[in-house]
């Protein structure tokens, strides 16, 4: 089966499944923050198990991750491409003997150092005893890199094949287990209900997509020559994944570098603060995770397919209409989180333990990370087009210098702005990262320069505008709540700017009344 169907009807029916399924898992991951903010509001037990996470999450990224799947995919699709089934499932094995081994090695040290690791990397500000817990949650925890790495390669096994449903439906697995554990176990053992959460949701993560691979997996799959090895480190296709995800592994590594100068910045601050931190990005990445990951996720194979065929001209359009249907959907929820940030906030997290002065710091930093919503979803689409070409180091060199300068941002903001200045910085660093990246782009593919997007990205842009002032006008006069602000708000944004970009001609607009119009006949 070819990997990927690179026409646009084919990358919008997959980006459409992976949207469905992303919603899922995002409207789960809001539950969670819900659950979890009720429980816990902004406390410092929360900040011990965010600066817990980091350690593994630390693992799981350079080790696996996104490293993983910019590397694997276009080796997997490549293999596929030229029928070379056998092949590439004795690739798919041999990355998976050897991250469980290595992330396995990793964590058992990390877990016999969670002690010196807390005190001395990750929760330098806190007390003493939210030390302590910090490094109990940690070890709890460490089993999640080691199934998260397995059930990575499953997923970039599946998208090659053009599935997607599976490893789209496995985030809402492993929020489910966090829900669970933060609603029915944190009530009498605290943060150790998350960290178990986290621990098993790992596994569902992995277990969730199982049968689909084994359907896929040929019934005899021929065993690879013996001098590759066990881990078939001597074969040149694994040789290959590994070439490329050490840049890409660089390149991660300044990014949880920056996350963790932002976790140890936001430790020396007041208590609660790295739980602003984490809720005002968890709401950022709410859209991002719907509309870019989404249609990044199905183009990505498609566009892999496109490159290893050298069929440079129609990369390119893919890439160009992938990006404009990112833009369609981040700019009006760019502005949006802009104008209604504490309402939206209000309405998601304003219960329980969660009170109105936490409502009104996380808003004050959400608005910062809002300004970088747009740049951090074409960023999922424009690393995925070096990806596609086996070009990792591009996007990690300019990675690095983009991180380097949120560190040097986040050390001179945080200061006079507190989180807002480390949410700022972020924003910055993002902005500069897609520029740069764009432009490099641009030399190699003139036809994927941003010009191409001027006129339709100015009429997206016009629209979101003409929402956005609609909604600062709501806000000053609607009575009542902030929760109902934000419930009207978004209703009414939601019509103003589907009508206004109807109005202005933008092609998405059109496309999405077209389907809808489709659906309704069927039904006649």
């Amino acid at each position: 089966m070819p990997a990927g169907n690179p026409s646009g009807g084919g990358i919008a029916r997959a980006a459409g499944t992976v949207m469905a399924a992303f919603v899922l898992s995002r409207a789960l991951g809001l539950a969670r923050e819900i659950v979890i903010s009720s429980r816990f509001g902004t406390s410092g037990e929360l900040d011990a198990y965010l600066a817990a996470f980091r350690i593994p999450d630390l693992l799981f990224q350079l080790m696996a991750g996104g490293a993983l799947a910019s590397a694997f995919i276009p080796t997997f699709a490549g293999l596929l491409a030229s029928d070379d089934e056998a092949g590439a499932w004795r690739l798919a094995n041999s990355v998976i003997n050897a991250l469980a081994m290595g992330l396995g090695v990793v964590a058992l040290i990390c877990l016999a150092l969670a002690g010196p690791l807390a005190r001395h990397v990750v929760a330098v500000g806190f007390d003493p005893e939210r030390q302590a817990l910090t490094a109990s949650l940690m070890r709890i925890m460490l089993l999640a890199p080691i199934a998260f790495s397995v059930s990575g390669v499953f997923m970039g096994v599946l998208n090659s094949y053009g599935r997607f449903l599976a490893p789209a439906l496995a985030p809402s697995a492993y929020n489910l287990a966090i829900i669970i554990g933060a609603a029915f176990l944190s009530p009498e053992i605290g943060a150790f209900g998350l960290a178990l959460g986290v621990a098993v949701g790992s596994v569902a993560h992995y277990v969730i997509q199982l049968p689909q691979v084994l359907t896929l997996m040929p019934e005899e799959l021929a065993p690879g020559p013996a001098e590759h090895g066990i881990l078939g480190l001597r074969s040149p296709h694994v040789r290959e994944v590994v070439r490329l995800m050490i840049p890409r592994s660089v390149g991660l590594a300044a990014v949880q570098v920056n996350f963790l100068v932002n976790t140890i910045l936001a430790s020396t601050l007041a208590p609660g603060s790295l739980a602003v931190l984490n809720y005002a990005w968890m709401l950022m990445l709410l859209p991002q995770g719907i509309f870019a990951q989404g249609v990044a996720t199905a183009a990505f194979p498609a566009l892999s397919s496109l490159a290893a065929q050298k069929r440079w001209d129609e990369l390119a359009d893919l890439f160009l209409r992938s990006t404009r249907g990112v833009l369609f959907l981040a700019l009006p929820a760019t502005v949006g989180l802009m104008v209604l940030g504490e309402p939206i906030v209000t309405l998601v997290l304003g219960r329980g333990a969660f009170d109105s002065q936490a409502a009104a710091a996380v808003a004050r930093v959400l608005f910062f990370y809002a300004l970088g919503l747009t740049a951090h979803s074409v960023l999922e689409v424009l690393t995925r087009a070096f990806y596609a070409t086996h070009d990792t180091r591009t996007p990690v060199a300019v990675g690095v210098t983009s991180m380097g300068l949120n560190v040097l941002l986040s050390l001179a903001l945080r200061g006079p702005l507190q989180e807002s200045g480390l949410a700022l910085a972020n924003t910055v660093a993002v902005v500069v990262e897609v520029a740069l990246l764009w432009a490099i782009l641009s030399r190699r593919l003139p036809a994927a320069g941003p010009r191409a997007l001027l006129e339709s990205g100015g009429r997206i842009l016009a629209a979101a505008l003409l929402m956005g002032a609609v909604l600062l006008v709501l806000a000053r006069v609607l009575p009542g709540s902030l929760a109902v602000v934000a419930l009207v708000g978004m209703a009414l944004g939601a019509a103003v700017y589907g009508v206004g970009a109807f109005a202005l001609g933008v092609p998405e607009a059109r496309a999405a009344l077209d389907r809808v119009w489709r659906q309704i006949s069927r039904q006649r």
